[in-house]
C-alpha cells in the first residue's frame, strides 16, 4: 500500500540550473597579494589522492607527519601541535574560546585589522577585553607591552608577530618572558609571518599559536595549523566551564590528532585531501630548510624594496626594520586609481596586485612573497607589471630611472 502511494505522488522539481552545464575553467593566476598564495604542482597533485575515511591507517599517518612538520616551523615540542578545520580565522578563534571565559581579562595589542578581529571575539566570548593601541607602521616596544601587563593583569596577551594588513613585524623575543612573570598566557597570530621570518615558541616562551597554511607555506586554505603550550593545555583543561564551541574544543580536537596519552574518537570529518597538501607543503619546507626559506624571502624582499625606491614609490612600514619580508604595503601615489591598476594586471598579466585592508584600505598596495611566488624572478615580473599597469591607466605619470615616479 505505501508502495503504491509513494508510485502515485507526482514528483515536481524545478529544473536544474544551467549554468552547471558548462564545463568548470579556472585561469592560471599569479597570486602576488597577501594570501592566498601559488601552491606547487607537488602540493596541487597531493590533493587528487583519493579521499579517506576518519580512521584510516593511512590518514592517521599523515596527519602524524603533518605534526612533525608543525613541530619543526614552529620550533616546539608541544605535543598539543595540530591543526584545526577552517581558514585561519579558526585558528584565532579556537585559542580566544578555549583560553578565555566569561570574565576573563584579555589584554589584545592594537595596531591592525587582525588584532580588531581578535577584539570583536574576545568580546563575544565574553572575556574583559583591555586594549592598547599604536600606529600600524610601528611595533609595540617591549617597555610598552610591559607596562601595559603590569597595569591590566591579564590572564592572556594577544600579539600579531606579522600583520599582512599592514606589512608590519612585531619583534616577540622576551614578551614570553614578560607574561609569565605575571601569570599571563602569550597568544600569537603568526598567519604570515612564518616560515617568512624567524620563529621560535619554545625558545621565546609562546603559549598559544596559529599560521595559515595558505600563506608563507604555500598549501591550499581551508586547514589551520597550531600549536599550545604545555602551560596553556593546562588552562584549558582546568576551565570553570566546557569550550562554548564544541567544533574548536581543543581538548577534544587534540585526541582526535593523538596529542594526548588516550583513545583517539572522532571529533568531526576532516578535509583528508588538505592534509595529504599540507603534509606535501611541510615536505618543501622540510627539504629545503628554514634558514634557506627564510633567507631566500628575505632576499626577494630588498629587491622589492629596491625596485619600488627606483620607482619612486614609498613602502606603508618605513623602518626597514620593522617590515614583514613576506607581506609588503606600497603605498599608492596621490591622484592614482588603485583599482584600475589593478584590474590591469590581471587582465594583461594574469597578476593579483591586491588593495590594502584595515589601516592600508586605499592607502596602499600589499605585495605577498610567499608560496611559489617567493623567487627573484617573480619579484621582477611583478615590478615590471605594476610599473606597466601604472602608466598604462595613468599616462599622465611619467617614470624616470633617477627620478621615479612623478
Amino acid at each position: 500500500m505505501v508502495s503504491h502511494q509513494a508510485e502515485s505522488v507526482k514528483m515536481k522539481f524545478t529544473p536544474p540550473p544551467t549554468s552547471l552545464s558548462n564545463p568548470l575553467i579556472i585561469p592560471e593566476k599569479i597570486m602576488m597579494g597577501p594570501g592566498p598564495s601559488n601552491c606547487s604542482k607537488r602540493v596541487l597533485t597531493a590533493m587528487t589522492n583519493t579521499v579517506l575515511s576518519n580512521f584510516h591507517a593511512e590518514l592517521f599517518r599523515t596527519m602524524d607527519e603533518i605534526k612533525d612538520g608543525l613541530r619543526y616551523i614552529f620550533q616546539t615540542e608541544n605535543r598539543a601541535t595540530m591543526c584545526v578545520s577552517g581558514s585561519a580565522h579558526a585558528g584565532m578563534e579556537a585559542m580566544l574560546s578555549n583560553l578565555l571565559e566569561d570574565g576573563d581579562r584579555v589584554l589584545i595589542a592594537v595596531n591592525g585589522i587582525w588584532a580588531e578581529r581578535a577584539v570583536e571575539m574576545s568580546t563575544r566570548y565574553g572575556a574583559d577585553v583591555r586594549t592598547i593601541e599604536g600606529p600600524p607602521d610601528r611595533p609595540f616596544s617591549l617597555e610598552t607591552l610591559a607596562r601595559a601587563i603590569e597595569i591590566h593583569q591579564p590572564k592572556c596577551l594577544f600579539l600579531t608577530h606579522g600583520d599582512s594588513s599592514s606589512g608590519l613585524l612585531q619583534p616577540l623575543e622576551g614578551v614570553g618572558q614578560i607574561c609569565h612573570q605575571h601569570d599571563c598566557l602569550l597568544i600569537v597570530d603568526a598567519v604570515a609571518s612564518l616560515c617568512g621570518v624567524p620563529f621560535y615558541m619554545d625558545k621565546w616562551e609562546i603559549d598559544a599559536v596559529y599560521t595559515g597554511a595558505q600563506k608563507v607555506l604555500g598549501a591550499p586554505p581551508g586547514i589551520t595549523p597550531i600549536s599550545i603550550s604545555p602551560k596553556a593545555l593546562e588552562v584549558i583543561r582546568n576551565r570553570r566551564t566546557k569550550s562554548k564551541v564544541f567544533y574548536w574544543d581543543l581538548l577534544l580536537l587534540g585526541n582526535y590528532w593523538g596529542c594526548y596519552d588516550e583513545p583517539k574518537r572522532y571529533h568531526h570529518t576532516v578535509a583528508s585531501n588538505l592534509i595529504f597538501a599540507l603534509r606535501e607543503a611541510l615536505a618543501q619546507i622540510a627539504e629545503e630548510g628554514l634558514e634557506s626559506q627564510i633567507k631566500r624571502r628575505t632576499e626577494c624582499a630588498q629587491i622589492l624594496y629596491d625596485g619600488v625606491g627606483k620607482m619612486g614609490l614609498e613602502i606603508f612600514v618605513k623602518d626597514p626594520r620593522h617590515r614583514l619580508p613576506t607581506v609588503t604595503g606600497i603605498m599608492i601615489p596621490k591622484g592614482v586609481d588603485w583599482w584600475k591598476v589593478s584590474q590591469y594586471a590581471m587582465n594583461n598579466f594574469s597578476l593579483e596586485i591586491q588593495g590594502g585592508l584595515g589601516p592600508t584600505f586605499g592607502k596602499a598596495w600589499r605585495v605577498g612573497i610567499m608560496g611559489e611566488c617567493s623567487t627573484v624572478q617573480k619579484i621582477k615580473f611583478y615590478l615590471y607589471a605594476l610599473k606597466e599597469s601604472l602608466t598604462a591607466t595613468h599616462p599622465e605619470y611619467i617614470f624616470e630611472e633617477s627620478n621615479g615616479f612623478h
